[in-house]
């Protein structure tokens, strides 16, 4: 072989040489400076504040604006015409069913009941001495039958003579406070006229008025709780619900009956009412949570599998100042409560367990 062949050859082997090192070291420089990339991006994922949530039964309550009202109201007035002569109640007192409160003249019902009392003796004798005669056979037995209607008239003259002489009393009709009396002593009444009012202290009505959205949740003997404007805290009983709803606010009156025997409770007055709804799932978060997604949906945003963001709609139970119950949750979902604002779904997140200073109390 010529010496210029071989000079060539070795010529081509070391360019062969030269472009395959520098090939193979910038492959090698690629390769060195990804694995600073890739942990570069490990570390620069957005961090978010999770709570992984429960989901239960929550009772949910309401809080209604409403009013008491007294269970029973009388107007008391009077049955008989006549002056008053006696005046026994004024504003305020108490009374019990059958106290008298007030005396009207008798206007000659008095003289009434003993001229019936009189009639009714004169058949009684009259009666008897034609029955001696009816037995010894000097009187016809057919008239025995009229002497005794006679009698029977007689009595009944006398009931209502002294039925009529009653109503010169008037009495209390039930237990209460009397909050009204129109009358003085000596004034003239008219049959119907009012003499007093009176209300039944206990048991007491806290009412209110509830949506038809709500209706459904409460039913007849659920408890509730009343406080009034003046700080007098009652519980009672959901006694009435109305079938009908109001033509003007389209919402049904609901009573609840309060125990008030000390009569803490006065009537008209207006107080908040608390009532427990029927319980259905529910998750506690705090309300910062809540947001909207691209549609305008409400609800949060979680931390799903893969470290994965995902949008869950979701419906308020209860609300609430600082936290809120939310159904369409699932136990053990983590709920972005910190930092759900900037990110989107499908993003990859490092996810980090909120503080309890984050998650605060219920």
């Amino acid at each position: 072989m010529k010496p210029s062949r071989v000079l060539a050859f070795v010529i081509l082997l070391g360019a062969i040489a030269w472009i395959g090192s520098g090939v193979f070291g910038r492959d090698g420089e690629q390769t060195a400076a990804l694995a600073p990339q890739a942990e570069t991006q490990e570390q620069s994922l957005f961090r978010v504040a999770v709570l992984p949530v429960t989901v239960e039964n929550h009772a949910r309550r309401i809080v209604l604006s409403g009013r008491t009202e007294a269970d029973r109201r009388v107007t008391v007035i009077a049955r008989a015409d006549g002056t008053i002569e006696q005046l026994n109640v004024r504003r305020g007192a108490q009374v019990k069913t059958g106290d008298i409160l007030a005396v009207i003249s008798d206007e000659a019902r008095e003289a009434l009941v003993a001229q019936a009392k009189a009639k009714l003796e004169q058949r009684r004798t009259e009666l008897r001495a034609r029955l001696k005669l009816i037995e010894q056979g000097n009187l016809a037995p057919l008239q025995k039958p009229q002497l005794e209607a006679e009698l029977r008239a007689a009595e009944a003259s006398l009931a209502q003579a002294e039925t009529e002489l009653s109503k010169n009393k008037v009495r209390a009709p039930i237990d209460g406070m009397v909050i009204d009396v129109p009358v003085e002593t000596g004034q003239p009444l008219q049959i119907g006229a009012k003499v007093a009012e009176i209300i039944g202290l206990d048991p007491m009505l806290a009412v209110v008025e509830i949506a038809e959205r709500q209706l459904g949740g409460i039913a007849v003997g659920d408890t509730a709780k009343v406080k009034t404007v003046n700080g007098v805290e009652a519980e009672g009983r959901v006694r009435f619900i109305s079938a009908a709803a109001s033509a003007q606010t389209r919402t049904y009156r609901v009573d609840i009956e309060l125990a008030n025997p000390d009569g803490r409770l006065p009537d008209g007055v207006t107080c908040d009412v608390i009532l427990e709804l029927a319980p259905e799932p529910a998750a506690h978060v705090p309300r910062s949570a809540l947001t909207f997604s691209a549609e305008g949906r409400l609800g949060v945003r979680v931390v799903g599998a893969g470290d994965v963001v995902a949008f869950v709609p979701v419906r308020i139970v209860e609300d609430g100042l600082d936290h809120v119950w939310l159904g369409g949750l699932e136990t053990g979902q983590r709920v972005i409560v910190q930092g759900q604002d900037f990110v989107k779904e499908g993003q990859r997140v490092t996810p980090v367990e909120a503080s309890a200073t984050v998650i605060g109390k219920g």
